[in-house]
């Protein structure tokens, strides 16, 4: 049964003073797959250890389903929160052979030896290694071991999968066919994801909505689209694909955000360059300095 998350007001300091999250808020609804996305230090890692119960928040508040696993003293280790874990490092056993490795996972499941074995077989063919059941990690590659990790978190039906930059140790044409395949895959488990990454490309192609954090903070969350065609700052528009920057002047006022304006750009050696149409990210006065952040697909040759 999927999960719907509650994060509130999340704040975690490490010691010697390091704020490694400030006031993150976050909802996600049921059989949702939500990807973080940000910047190394952004704060992305320290909230997905949180919500799996790893690392304990300083202030806040965690719900999964009904029940409040984070919250003042409260704390909840994560085998108690229906949850399972993919690893940017696979983090499978050693001495045990694929199928094991998966089965492992349904220890606690109440099934006996022949039906977890079972289990782990029928899901290792979903992942496309019903073939390589009896090889160790160390026989399999890189996309094969992490097929195996997901798997292992797939099997349990948990209502809740985290994943921890899943892809970011395989080559660039590995992770663009094992992202179509985990978006596949854990949509058709029904399971509400949370998957974080700093890879822009994959969090446009993987998610219901993309969360952006800088620094600690969750500075925008939506839709890709919306993401990408209305940055909520000029950091989520520089980390989303921006194409460069030209400095202006704002021709009449922007009441509101979203609104749409005429700006004149500078004049140059060759004279007056341009006024073109652009969108307010905040109320502006008319002549104020501003600077227009264009996409890739708003240039074109003329």
């Amino acid at each position: 049964m999927p999960e719907r998350i509650e994060i509130e007001a999340v704040h975690k300091l490490y010691p010697g003073g390091n704020q490694a999250l400030t006031d993150v808020s976050l909802r996600i609804e049921p059989g949702e797959l939500v990807v973080l996305l940000g910047p190394s230090g952004s704060g992305k890692t320290t909230l997905l250890r949180c919500l799996a119960g790893i690392e304990r928040i300083t202030s806040g508040s965690i719900r999964i389903g009904e029940r409040v696993v984070a919250a003042g003293r409260a704390h909840h280790p994560p085998e108690q929160r229906n949850l399972a874990m993919v690893f940017q490092d696979y983090a499978l056993w050693p001495h045990l052979v694929a199928r094991d490795n998966v089965a492992f996972a349904l220890r606690r499941s109440g099934m006996g030896r022949a039906e977890r074995v079972t289990a782990a077989a029928a899901m290792l063919a979903r992942v496309g290694l019903s073939s390589l059941g009896d090889r160790y990690p160390n026989q399999l590659s890189g996309g094969e071991q992490q097929r195996v990790a997901l798997a292992r978190a797939l099997v349990g039906e948990t209502g809740l999968l985290l994943c921890d930059e899943p892809l970011s140790n395989l080559d660039a044409d590995l992770r663009e066919r094992l992202r179509i395949e985990i978006s596949s895959l854990v949509r058709a488990a029904g399971a509400t994801t949370v998957y974080i990454t700093h890879d822009q490309a994959e969090a446009f192609a993987l998610a219901d909505r993309v969360g952006v954090l800088e620094r600690g903070r969750l500075v925008q969350i939506g839709p890709p689209e919306e993401i990408y065609a209305a940055p909520a700052t000029a950091f989520v528009a520089r980390f989303t694909g921006l194409s460069g920057t030209l400095r202006g002047r704002l021709l009449g006022a922007a009441h509101a955000a979203g609104e749409r304006v005429r700006v004149t750009l500078p004049t140059s050696s060759t004279g007056h360059l341009a006024d073109i149409d652009a969108t307010a990210m905040m109320p502006l006065r008319s002549g104020a300095a501003v600077s227009v952040m264009l996409r890739p697909t708003a240039v074109r040759m003329v």
